[in-house]
């Protein structure tokens, strides 16, 4: 099999490391990738993948199968655009994505569904956020919702952490 990696972070990297060791990969490739990447990879690997830039990658390096790591792409819906042109994909649809994409969404997802989770409380303006954080003692964790690379939370243990202007 022919396969390419999308993405250029730390999953994508265990991603291609782990897929690399397959009998079955004759040839991988990462794009972008990272430096991590260079060691049994496929040379002359591509920089940059733009909206649409996988269709002539995927067609000049014949790949059978296409991986999307990053959570933006998948959120835009690139695995529902590669399975309608009929390209084997391992990623979620851009509806399953937005469990990533949205914490709001994925705190919703998971009350309905009654899995077990912290309380929670949905804000969009400071005030009332405030108000809320004040009444469980400043003991809190803020997360922004959408996409935030890994980056969106913030461990509150004490009020001055939280209650900056």
């Amino acid at each position: 099999m022919r396969i390419l990696v999308v993405g250029s972070g730390g999953r994508e990297h265990a991603l291609a490391w782990k897929i690399s060791q397959s009998p079955l990969v004759r040839e991988l490739h990462c794009a972008p990738g990272n430096p991590g990447d260079r060691r049994g990879r496929a040379a002359g690997r591509p920089r940059g993948l733009r909206r649409g830039g996988h269709r002539p990658l995927r067609r000049e390096r014949r790949v059978d199968l296409v991986v999307v790591g990053p959570e933006a792409p998948l959120v835009a819906g690139l695995a529902d655009r590669l399975a309608r042109d009929g390209v084997p994909v391992f990623g979620p649809t851009a509806a399953a994505a937005e469990l990533e994409g949205s914490k709001a969404f994925a705190k919703d997802v998971m009350r309905s569904a009654g899995i077990p989770t912290a309380e929670s409380e949905v804000f969009s303006e400071p005030g009332p956020a405030l108000d809320w954080a004040r009444a469980r003692g400043g003991r809190v964790v803020v997360k922004a919702d959408g996409l935030a690379a890994g980056k969106g939370v913030v461990v509150c243990a004490t009020s001055p952490r939280w209650n900056r202007p």
